[in-house]
């Protein structure tokens, strides 16, 4: 069985704004590298998330605080986003500048950024501010792709608990994954159910996880049918007990039927004659 639960892709009636999607696992066995993630993303015509600013940022973090709600059988895991570092080991100042968004996004909104919201290239901005990137992140050397942090069970460290900030990881790790798609301008009906909502800010109420897979998807066929399956069950049920009781009420003798038994044969009468 598919241990995945996926948010449904959470579109705008408005048709302007990005569509999105997160893909969370269960099993960290499931879970899958930043290049598997990013072809994920691009098979259902979407790429790995980019962020164009700071709003951006807050309406996907009010997606995740969605999974977190309680019933949703959703905890720790982080996700991956489209932001990665072409290089090698680079451990200078300039390596935040480094980064890049993967689907050829120019959005500045990466690296570090100071309070006029100019973006520098030096990592001690990151634990100053504590802006996008987490404490003391990026750590650049061989982490080159990145993470935003989803941990609400953690022991908040140094930049505090491990909710949607930044950090950078080894490109092999395995973890889940939010995907960006363009707008919907004339929505077909897609494969999996499209969720559209008024505005972006009404998103964290309405992000609904559903399971994956094929045998899931099979049971959300099943489970509806049981009441039905139930009420035929009592109904075959019934009409079996009736007819088998009537079939013992034909087999009993009637209580105004005669017992005695009557010989054909006629009977010589012994005893004087008149």
């Amino acid at each position: 069985m598919t241990s995945s639960v996926q948010g449904q892709k959470v579109c705008f009636a408005d048709f302007k704004h990005p569509c999105y999607k997160m893909a969370y696992f269960h099993e960290l066995s499931s879970r899958v590298s930043f290049q598997e993630a990013r072809l994920a993303c691009e098979s259902e015509g979407g790429v790995l998330l980019s962020l164009e600013n700071e709003a951006e940022q807050k309406l996907i973090e009010s997606m995740l605080q969605n999974l977190t709600k309680p019933g949703t059988g959703i905890s720790d895991g982080d996700f991956w986003i489209g932001l990665w570092r072409n290089g090698e080991g680079q451990t200078s100042g300039a390596c935040p500048d480094l980064y890049q968004w993967s689907d050829g996004s120019s959005s500045q909104y990466r690296g570090c950024q100071n309070r006029t919201g100019e973006v520098t290239e030096k990592c001690s901005c990151c634990s100053v501010l504590g802006r996008n990137w987490y404490t003391d992140e990026p750590s650049c050397g061989s982490e080159k792709c990145v993470v935003m942090y989803h941990q609400p069970t953690a022991n908040p460290g140094l930049g505090g608990p491990y909710l949607y900030q930044w950090n950078d990881d080894r490109c092999n790790m395995k973890h889940n994954y939010i995907c960006k798609y363009e707008p919907e301008i004339n929505p077909t009906a897609p494969i999996e159910k499209t969720y559209f909502t008024n505005q972006p800010g009404d998103t964290h109420q309405n992000v609904v996880v559903t399971e994956a897979g094929i045998i899931p998807n099979l049971i959300y066929v099943v489970i509806p049918t049981i009441p039905l399956l139930l009420l035929i069950l009592v109904a075959f049920g019934t009409c079996c007990f009736q007819m088998l009781h009537k079939s013992k009420g034909r087999t009993k003798t009637s209580p105004h039927q005669s017992t005695l038994w009557i010989s054909k044969s006629t009977r010589k009468e012994s005893g004087m004659e008149v």
